[in-house]
């Protein structure tokens, strides 16, 4: 006869469990705003699957493009060069001067910021999951499918290409910082995409002209302060079919 392990969780119980929280549209910061002294399980990671790497050696490279636009052939190649040991080693890399302005990066943390602790009542409208929406807020996208939820709550939107960009759904407190950001973000990205092209040893448009750089999927993580950190994580290991990656890091969210 098979035995049941009674320490394991009951999954009708735990998907309830999940549902009842979506269905609060609240998020994980409505849970902090709630005084929460102790994290609900359904956020429990594993910890032996989430384990501090004991390999520390590995550095991001630092890509500076300060002198990209100066035309200089050995600036472009060396630039060149080094995004492609970056590609064909650790697969990250960090671009410094890049073009878009410091104010705009802070005014984009600021604006993602105001959304977030705005009032709960105010963010219920744009709880969602549906994902054919131009903005979508939730805590958890694939909420019934890990084995435990991250703690963050997350909006994305989509900025490109422009069928999909719909401005009206962006709420009034961000709007104009995200779309100006992405404006920068397509400039780079296309500059990106070129030098990747010539990493491969194809035309500098190769990859803008099979589309490459039509497409823009903003996603804005929101990490509110954890009573229990030692219980669980804000972001799990994870991969995606995105041909590139860019991340802006805000240290005041970990």
């Amino acid at each position: 006869m098979g035995t049941i392990d009674a320490t394991m969780p009951n999954l009708d119980s735990v998907m309830n469990e999940r549902k009842a929280f979506d269905e609060t549209k609240s998020g994980v910061k409505g849970l902090v705003d709630g005084g929460l002294k102790r994290i609900p399980e359904i956020f429990h990671c594993q910890p032996d699957k989430y384990q501090k790497a004991n390999n520390t050696s590995h550095v991001i490279p630092v890509i500076d493009l300060v002198d990209i636009d100066n035309k200089d052939p050995s600036i472009y190649q060396g630039i060149v060069g080094k995004i492609k040991e970056a590609c064909e080693t650790l697969g990250f890399f960090q671009v410094v001067n890049h073009g878009i302005p410091l104010s705009v990066l802070e005014e984009l943390k600021d604006g993602v910021k105001r959304f977030y602790e705005q009032d709960t009542e105010v963010k219920k409208d744009f709880y969602t999951r549906d994902m054919n929406r131009s903005f979508i807020y939730n805590s958890n996208y694939d909420i019934y499918s890990p084995p435990a939820l991250n703690w963050r709550d997350t909006f994305a939107c989509y900025l490109a290409p422009p069928d999909t960009l719909k401005p009206e759904e962006i709420p009034v407190v961000c709007r104009d910082i995200i779309l100006e950001y992405g404006k920068h973000m397509m400039n780079l990205g296309t500059l990106l995409f070129e030098l990747l092209s010539e990493d491969l040893g194809l035309h500098p448009n190769h990859l803008k002209d099979m589309d490459c750089t039509q497409g823009l999927f903003a996603l804005c993580h929101y990490y509110p302060p954890c009573p229990e950190p030692e219980l669980t994580v804000g972001t799990t290991k994870y991969s995606d079919s995105a041909s590139t990656r860019p991340y802006r890091w805000s240290p005041s969210s970990l």
